[in-house]
């Protein structure tokens, strides 16, 4: 029997083929074969997206190379290839993403689809960089559409959770190669909070990690510069995956251990391009929930989540990030409402998470709080109708460009049954 899991480990498939078509014809074969297709990248969502008894489709052996627009601001690119290969052949073309997020083994179709981001106060989601795209439908035809062909075929895909078809092609926004300084500091949780916004203003990315029973942060902030040097390997963090161990062994020990480590964070300076600064290394597994709550009941709903974690002696072992992300328009971002704080919470993939996972969601909800579609959420239909307005149309254009259903899976009918 075949098996797939995500790359956390959580989430198991057992679909009854698994192919990796080298070409449109040969996708479109398994398609029109299938009666349940879900497609899958490098598997860093920690919901069930991918899940299927049906077909699993991996873009990355797609044939395929990159396409740069005569004016430079767009490229053409096959949408199975990973942000790290992406952005380095952007690279080579004196090309960038505007922003990239803190890992990138990603595909670009499962970044769009689920709104993956990073931080910025002005920049938006990657989603907000697609221009267009080209997908394969349910029954293996093939169709382009942009903001001018097949429009609300467009809307919806800019954030479709796989639902709509298989992103082929996706054409993107860049800008001219981009380098960056990296400046990592430890700095008192409130001063960080009591300049949020100065800090926002004067740094065009700006994020912080914070472990929930410390009281310091590891501000980190990017900055276009002058050609650096090389920034070098990220070797991962041993002497953290040890803390992890030594915290699900003996979980009382969490506390010390997090304010232990936070004395121990050294301050760093590093450069280069933004294909390597941009991204680090995670090597140590981690399940994850990430809301975006309104910019301004951000501080208050991080504030309210650190006080029931220490109240609850909550045993999390990593640390909470914050992040920023500038409104967008479309339909099934959580970014629809406005600019939000991105709150992630974290546990060490060998520990229990579901308990805190689930008294901090409700925190983060009471706060206007809308979840990360590929990360731990507990969203049903009811509320994706009340918390996207344009969740109808969603479905609407949904149901109209696949209305078996044969994308699909129990978690999408779940949230979109309405759709049906």
């Amino acid at each position: 029997m075949l098996e797939w899991r995500n790359w956390s480990g959580s989430v198991v498939a057992r679909p009854a083929s698994i192919v990796r078509p080298r070409n449109e014809h040969e996708l479109a074969s398994a398609v029109r074969n299938a009666a349940r297709v879900r497609a899958t990248g490098a598997g860093h969502s920690f919901m069930p997206l991918c899940e299927t008894d049906g077909t699993l489709v991996a873009l990355d052996a797609m044939e395929g190379d990159l396409a740069v627009a005569p004016d430079r601001q767009t490229v053409d690119t096959p949408a199975g290839w990973s942000l790290k290969r992406l952005t380095e052949r952007l690279w080579s073309e004196g090309l960038s993403l505007a922003n990239q997020g803190d890992v990138n083994p990603q595909s670009l179709a499962g970044a769009l689809a689920t709104g993956t981001h990073g931080t910025g106060r002005e920049l938006g989601s990657l989603s907000t960089l697609a221009e267009g795209f080209r997908l394969m439908l349910a029954d293996g035809a093939v169709v382009d559409c942009d903001r001018r062909a097949c429009p609300e075929l467009f809307e919806a895909q800019r954030l479709s959770l796989g639902l709509l078809g298989i992103a082929l092609r996706a054409r993107v926004r860049v800008i001219p190669a981009l380098h960056l300084e990296e400046r990592i500091e430890r700095v008192p949780l409130d001063a960080v909070l009591e300049r949020l916004d100065e800090l926002a203003g004067a740094t065009r990315h700006m994020e912080f990690f914070l472990f929930p029973y410390a009281d310091s942060v590891m501000l980190k902030t990017l900055h276009p510069c002058g050609e650096g040097g090389d920034p070098g390997e990220d070797g991962g963090d041993e002497l953290f995956r040890a803390c992890c161990e030594f915290a699900a062994a003996v979980p009382r020990s969490i506390p010390i251990m997090q304010r232990t480590l936070t004395r121990l964070w050294k301050p760093s300076v590093r450069s280069g391009p933004a294909w390597r600064i941009f991204p680090s290394e995670r090597d140590v597994r981690f399940e994850e929930m990430e809301y975006e709550i309104p910019a301004e009941a951000a501080v208050a709903a991080l504030r309210d989540a650190l006080k029931r974690v220490r109240a609850r002696r909550m045993p999390l072992a990593f640390p909470f990030e914050f992040r920023l992300v500038a409104a967008d328009d479309i339909w099934l971002s959580p970014f629809h409402a406005g600019p939000c704080a991105s709150i992630s919470v974290h546990q060490y993939a060998g520990m229990p998470w579901q308990a805190s996972f689930a008294e901090l969601e409700a925190v983060f909800r009471a706060h206007g709080g809308r979840p990360h579609w590929a990360k731990r959420h507990g969203l049903t239909a009811e509320d994706v109708l009340a918390l996207y307005p344009r969740a109808t149309d969603f479905g609407r254009v949904r149901q109209a460009f696949d209305p078996e259903g044969k994308f699909m899976n129990g978690h999408m009918r779940q949230l979109f049954g309405f759709s049906a």
